[in-house]
């Protein structure tokens, strides 16, 4: 009897041993399956969005893509309609570029008038006679240019007839003063300053070297009822905004010939050709040699 009470006890263990070894298995391939599962949707995800160890890098050329998508190949802005991704852009390349920039530009040691060399001026009808009254010669632009039309005129020089953007891209100077605003009384200032700033911004872009100096617009004459001089101070002062937002200089070229009314020094102006006389563009031509950057 104890014997036979033994073997059935011995007999109940080894029936007891598949049950345990059959659990601890299932447990093993549970766990299993579940890493392999979370290692596939971890390399999905990774595929999909990136891997994170990948953020730093991916952040850095997203940003050089945006930088270069400002300007496309006709020099236009690839900005949205209100303008906002250039904005955008060019802001941010400001708040590092404008640090050292005072506004307006400050009066410096005068420089010889070799510096035109270096230099090259865009003008509308107001500022095309400096090459024939001053030692500023490189002087690009016609009397169809203005403000608000800057992007789509086309300007004749020996680099064919194109867009003064198109004009600059080939020429390449050193400085480049720029003064636009004959239409001022007859567009609106936020149009003028809508296509200065896209000018401005798609050059600055192209040629981040390149120092810019936007020049404020002239006194208004005494005698004029379409351009006054409220609407002139209103403009230079968003041009004012205009160099600052981006990181260019802007330039006084107002005060030097301005009366103590407010309006264009007689000296200044000529009723009969209703343009700057020569001793303004000799003055501005002075000006600008004492306020370099």
């Amino acid at each position: 009897m104890d014997k036979k009470h033994t073997v059935q006890r011995i007999s109940n263990k080894k029936r007891g041993r598949p049950k345990v070894r059959f659990n601890l298995m299932v447990v093993i391939i549970i766990t299993a399956l579940t890493f392999v599962a979370c290692f596939v949707l971890y390399m999905i995800n990774a595929n999909i969005t990136g891997d994170v160890l990948d953020s730093d890098d991916s952040s850095t050329t997203t940003t050089v893509k945006t930088t270069e998508a400002a300007t496309d190949e006709n020099g236009t802005s690839a900005e949205s309609e209100d303008g906002s991704q250039a904005e955008e852009t060019t802001e941010a390349a400001a708040q590092q570029n404008n640090s050292n920039i005072a506004y307006p530009v400050p009066q410096s040691e005068e420089a010889d008038s070799s510096y035109f060399e270096n230099c090259c001026l865009i003008s509308d009808q107001t500022l095309l006679s400096m090459s024939q009254y001053s030692d500023f010669k490189d002087v690009l632009g016609s009397s169809q240019l203005n403000a608000s039309n800057c992007n789509e005129t086309s300007i004749t020089s020996s680099y064919g007839n194109v867009t003064p953007y198109q004009t600059i891209q080939l020429k390449k100077p050193q400085n480049l003063y720029i003064m636009l605003g004959s239409d001022i009384g007859t567009s609106s200032i936020d149009d003028m300053i809508s296509g200065y700033t896209k000018l401005i911004t798609s050059l600055h872009n192209y040629l981040p070297e390149m120092k810019i100096y936007v020049m404020q617009y002239p006194p208004a004459p005494a005698e004029s009822t379409t351009v006054t001089t409220e609407l002139v101070d209103s403009y230079n002062t968003r041009l004012m905004d205009m160099a600052k937002s981006i990181g260019v200089y802007c330039l006084d070229a107002n005060t030097p010939l301005r009366s103590s009314e407010g309006t264009i020094d007689g000296d200044y102006w000529d009723d009969d050709s209703a343009k700057l006389t020569e001793d303004a563009c000799k003055t501005i031509g002075k000006y600008i040699l004492n306020h370099t950057a």
